[in-house]
């Protein structure tokens, strides 16, 4: 599956299968991952995410450095 050029604010991917799913520049602001499985998902252009890595399947899954901060923000930590 491939989503292109998308805006999906606050979508519901709740435990969804997103295995080698494409985002492609998609503004995902406020989107809900929770018990997805990811795995192979590319993630490297799109944006505004926010992702639990502890609570989401994401082996192989691929981001972008400025992506990082959506990984991490649970952890409250700064990745400049």
């Amino acid at each position: 599956m491939q989503f292109i050029n998308c805006s999906m604010i606050a979508v519901d991917f709740m435990a969804s299968d997103l295995t080698e799913v494409l985002f492609d520049n998609c503004n995902l602001r406020r989107a809900v991952f929770m018990d997805t499985i990811a795995n192979k998902a590319d993630f490297s252009t799109s944006y505004d995410y926010t992702i639990d890595p502890e609570k989401n399947k994401l082996k192989k899954a691929v981001f972008s450095t400025d992506g990082l901060k959506g990984l991490l923000e649970k952890y409250n930590i700064v990745v400049k």
